[in-house]
């Protein structure tokens, strides 16, 4: 998804786009269908599978990720009807699916893309998710699929380099405690938006199932897999800047809107909010790992980071600074292969 307007993802269907590179999130759906289908046979009430049932993908980017979120919620609720009653779901129920991201979004290629055969209407929501974008209490199941781990803003100070709060890093690498303590207090905060936004805009005891990544409780970001890269990432800007190529000044006060979150955070985040109860904090196994290909690595690192690249440094100092990913991610080889993992949840949310 696109949590800012610059940062949006790599539109389209061509070879350096996102819906040609996000098969490890679509993994993590794929590897999770199974912990769906019981959460939702366990969780959601029948009284609530009615003619007309709603689902939402808050985050949706331009596919084809989102379809298959979707569809194991339609599964798992078509089955659980069909197991309950003895009815066919085909001839009682009407699924409503809601596609919701910023208006820069590429929704004609999620539009173009939808699959044949579905068994549901649908329509493209604009809108920012820290937001409440729907109608209150229209809607029985809500998913955000790597979509819960982006801050609102930079968190004040963190850009600022007379400020104690500075961060030499573009992103949270978690050995400064300063600048990881302002990060954490910002997601709360934005965190706690989301969720009061998917409470009202949730049937009670509609159910929000959020699919990402944590870290486990100790771990550094910069010890991970995905911590490495955006380390590459703001190495390559570093010497983009000593070449000349792009100003030192702009490199020092890049950020992301980005905040990996440890196992026990969310849970606390969660708990305190207050507005759900959390009926599942699963850790998902997926097949296939991160891609340790350079080439590959760093198209795929294009296609989420290129767009908030090409807005703060130019197009052309963009695409320069993934080819120095490219050969940086050689001469790390080693350290890629041997990051700490993460781990790949599958949270169930009931309201309260």
């Amino acid at each position: 998804m696109s949590p800012t307007p610059e940062w949006v993802m790599v539109g389209g269907e061509g070879p350096e786009s996102y819906k040609q590179h996000s098969s490890y999130q679509r993994d993590l759906l794929k590897a999770a269908k199974d912990k769906i289908n019981a959460v939702i046979s366990t969780n959601l009430s029948l009284n609530l599978i009615s003619n007309r049932f709603s689902v939402a993908d808050f985050g949706c980017a331009s596919g084809p990720n989102t379809f298959v979120a979707v569809q194991n919620i339609i599964d798992a609720v078509e089955e659980k009807y069909l197991r309950e009653t003895g009815q066919n779901p085909d001839d009682n129920i009407e699924f409503q699916v809601l596609f919701n991201d910023l208006s820069n979004n590429d929704f004609n290629t999620l539009f173009q893309g939808l699959p044949s055969g579905r068994r549901y209407y649908s329509a493209g929501i604009p809108g920012s998710f820290f937001d409440r974008v729907l109608p209150k209490q229209s809607i029985h199941i809500g998913v955000m699929n790597y979509a819960f781990q982006f801050t609102f803003k930079i968190p004040k100070g963190i850009s600022d380099r007379n400020s104690p709060l500075w961060n030499r890093d573009m992103h949270c690498t978690g050995f400064n405690n300063k600048v990881k303590k302002a990060y954490l207090d910002q997601f709360s905060l934005d965190s706690k938006n989301i969720l009061d936004a998917r409470a009202e805009e949730l049937v009670h005891e509609g159910l929000m199932l959020l699919l990402g990544s944590c870290l486990r409780d100790g771990i550094k970001m910069s010890e991970t897999y995905r911590g490495i890269v955006l380390d590459l990432i703001g190495a390559s800007l570093n010497d983009l800047a000593q070449q000349g190529v792009i100003e030192k000044d702009k490199v020092e006060s890049f950020n992301i809107t980005l905040y990996i979150a440890e196992e026990g955070e969310l849970r606390q985040i969660i708990e305190e909010n207050g507005k759900f109860t959390i009926e599942a904090f699963e850790d998902i196994i997926q097949p296939n790992g991160e891609s340790l290909d350079p080439k590959i690595l760093a198209v795929s690192l294009k296609s989420a980071f290129g767009g908030i690249l090409s807005a703060h440094f130019g197009a052309e100092a963009m695409m320069k600074a993934f080819e120095l990913v490219e050969a940086k991610a050689h001469q790390e080889f080693s350290r890629l292969q041997n990051a700490k993992p993460t781990m790949q949840y599958l949270i169930v949310l009931r309201k309260n």
